[in-house]
């Protein structure tokens, strides 16, 4: 358990960034770190869940075929509920996000595992992805007719000006809540579970009565991490819905 100076517990030290191979090209550092590790991991997470159970499509999937199986038919039916058949064009990109978002959650849950997405770094690079997709999608698809989202059909003119004013600042602040979200959940998760759980460690240390009045943080210990296996789950789906709905955007700009 990571301490502070002087003896107490340091919640935030579980996301320290550390240097594992040092590398320097032209005065710029480019070491590979433990966040650089976690997100391989991820990366290799991945394709093992996806690759391995399907190379042999049996008639009569086993159970990790149905898993893989299920991923991929929700992210589907996600994006084409989200942006109708058209959007299917976009299936490797949402169904990309959605797995590795899920794989690096589930993975920062194990003790000692580092959780890549309470890195803003990590979130608001996916998140801009998405946001450069759609707008390079929506001029290729749509030309200069792309920028209609910002003028929606039906509004009196007298306050279109300000009202397509209120649609650009809506859409330049995507990647601001799209990253923000997912990075401040994870985050603010993580720490929780820390602190029930360093509480669980000072009691016990104290004897007896320490072991006794740690019954209570051991119980919200627990609960907090059901919680947060489900916030990891909700915080993959709610990033790749958000995803589908800008998407459609691109491809159905005049709303």
């Amino acid at each position: 358990m990571a301490t502070k100076e002087g003896g107490g517990l340091d919640p935030i030290h579980q996301f320290e960034v550390k240097s594992l191979i040092d590398i320097n090209v032209g005065g710029m550092d480019l070491s590979f770190t433990n966040v650089s590790l976690f997100m391989l991991a991820t990366t290799l997470g991945v394709i093992l869940l996806m690759a391995l159970p399907t190379s042999r499509r049996a008639l009569v999937p086993g159970r990790w075929q149905n898993v893989a199986e299920m991923c991929y038919e929700f992210s589907g039916n996600m994006l084409r509920d989200s942006a109708g058949a058209a959007g299917m064009r976009f299936f490797p990109l949402v169904f990309s996000l959605f797995m590795f978002i899920l794989i690096a959650n589930m993975i920062g849950m194990f003790p000692y595992f580092y959780t890549v997405t309470s890195q803003l770094i990590v979130t608001v690079v996916l998140a801009m992805v998405v946001f450069l997709t759609v707008i390079i999608a929506g001029l290729r698809m749509h030309g200069l007719s792309f920028f209609k989202l910002f003028v929606p059909s039906g509004i009196p003119i007298y306050i279109l000006p300000l009202v397509s004013l209120i649609e650009v600042i809506s859409f330049l602040s995507r990647p601001v809540s799209h990253s923000v979200r997912l990075f401040a959940n994870m985050l603010a998760g993580h720490i929780t579970l820390k602190v029930f759980a360093a509480f669980v460690v000072s009691l016990s240390a104290l004897g007896t009565v320490g072991i006794i009045g740690a019954i209570l943080p051991l119980g919200m210990t627990v609960a907090i991490t059901a919680l947060e296996f489900l916030v990891a789950a909700l915080q993959a789906y709610v990033f790749a819905i958000l995803t589908c709905i800008y998407l459609n955007d691109a491809i159905h700009p005049h709303h």
